[in-house]
């Protein structure tokens, strides 16, 4: 029986990484990425990094660093990085039998049997290489028999560059030298809670909880904390999810670029994130029953009265229909809507999730020629819009959509519209 072998493959300062990926100009250049509504950093380069610069901190506490250092900045770009991610885990599939991705810009290979075995630092200097020179970002891996190690042999690449990015922990010794280096909070899924609570007890490094015992922390803490102990000492406890688990719902909102104080833009708003949740929605073959709508004003206002409220409804059967949860949406919007509230914010979310194949229709509903109907409409506009974005739209959507979030440094889709493909002068 062969040993559990896992490599986490994590991208570099994946959304600042992106951005640079088709400006050559700004190879050496700090950059930084900002939330919806230019709001916060949310992403930085390492040039950016070394200047202090914090993820989370406002944009406006940090221009004076911007203007001082020409830090380049980027409004959230997220087709482009999308895209650039679905392009890194293509590649992965080529070079591993079984691959999970856990996020945008990670994903855990199992190694377990692979023919670099025997050498699996080589293995991921080959993983860099083909990643580096099939799409152009920068990838530490970190190797080891568990998921939970993997984690942080992948942060020990990162941390120390002398690794060449890519760190093998399938030694023990090795393992233990490294867990006595690292501080308990640097464990995946050890957060700010449970580390406070660990470090009361004395266990301040990950060395030393995976030396504590296992019934103590059973008993005092959870079984996923137990299961953290196991994996610490080699024990593979976390499987490879290789297909993603399916959604159990789906939320799309956003914060608005200016305050909506007029009814038609909020309709507009919410035609907006409803096609994009049912678009979604048919992305995971699913079709739902449950529409919950919600909107509010600002929570971080002193001065403006605040007003938060939602409702929720249910369809009479599943759907994946755009124009049903449209039409339903508006009803909860004239039952929501109060004149005289400055609105930041609203939303949808998509519940009680069924297979199309499995419900149970009525007594007396047409089961077939409205459901086929309807599945060829969707499909269609999907397929138009994935070729060109806003190809087909909803009336109801607008055109103008002053309330959408402001992207004002936003970098052109370079791979996913033909009118903003990279030009080579």
């Amino acid at each position: 029986m062969n040993t559990k072998v896992f490599a986490l493959v994590d991208c570099n300062n994946f959304y600042a990484s992106c951005e640079k990926l088709f400006r050559p100009d700004l190879v050496n250049t700090p950059v930084v990425v900002l939330s919806n509504n230019d709001g916060c950093v949310v992403a930085r380069s390492k040039e950016a990094k070394k200047l202090g610069i914090k993820t989370g901190v406002p944009l406006f506490k940090v221009r004076h660093l911007i203007q001082k250092y020409g830090i380049k900045v980027f409004s959230s770009n997220y087709a482009l990085y999308a895209d650039i991610s679905q392009r890194v885990m293509n590649s992965l599939q080529y070079l591993a039998p079984r691959v999970e991705v856990y996020s945008i810009d990670e994903a855990f290979l199992d190694l377990t049997g692979v023919i670099y075995k025997s050498d699996l630092t080589e293995f991921g200097l080959l993983v860099r290489h083909t990643i580096k020179k099939n799409i152009g970002i920068t990838v530490c891996v970190g190797i080891a028999p568990t998921k939970t190690l993997a984690k942080l042999a992948n942060h020990a690449a990162k941390m120390w560059h002398k690794t060449g990015g890519v760190v093998d922990l399938t030694s023990k010794e090795r393992q233990r030298k490294l867990m006595a280096l690292l501080p308990v909070n640097e464990v995946w899924g050890i957060g700010r809670k449970l580390t406070k609570r660990l470090q009361q007890l004395g266990i301040t490094t990950a060395l030393q909880l995976a030396d504590s015992d296992a019934k103590f922390i059973r008993e005092h803490f959870s079984v996923v904390v137990a299961r953290t102990v196991s994996e610490l000492n080699g024990v593979s406890c976390i499987a490879l999810e290789e297909i993603a688990p399916t959604k159990q719902q789906i939320i799309s909102s956003r914060s608005f670029g200016e305050r909506i104080t007029d009814k038609q833009q909020m309709r507009e708003a919410i035609s907006e994130y409803i096609s994009r949740a049912c678009t979604k929605l048919r992305q995971e073959q699913q079709q739902a029953k449950h529409l919950t709508l919600f909107l509010h004003t600002s929570h971080f206002s002193d001065t403006e009265p605040a007003y938060s409220a939602s409702k929720s409804t249910a369809l009479t059967r599943p759907s994946s229909d755009t124009r049903l949860f449209l039409a339903s949406a508006m009803t909860l919007l004239d039952g929501l809507w109060v004149n005289g509230y400055r609105y930041a914010k609203a939303g949808v979310m998509l519940a009680d999730f069924y297979d199309p194949d499995v419900y149970q229709a009525g007594l007396f509903d047409d089961a077939v020629r409205p459901q086929e109907s309807t599945q060829k409409l969707m499909q269609l506009i999907d397929t138009l819009n994935a070729k060109q974005p806003k190809t087909i739209w909803f009336a109801s959507q607008g055109t103008k959509q002053d309330w959408s979030m402001k992207r004002e440094l936003l970098s052109p889709a370079y791979t996913t519209n033909w009118l903003e493909l990279p030009v080579v002068k």
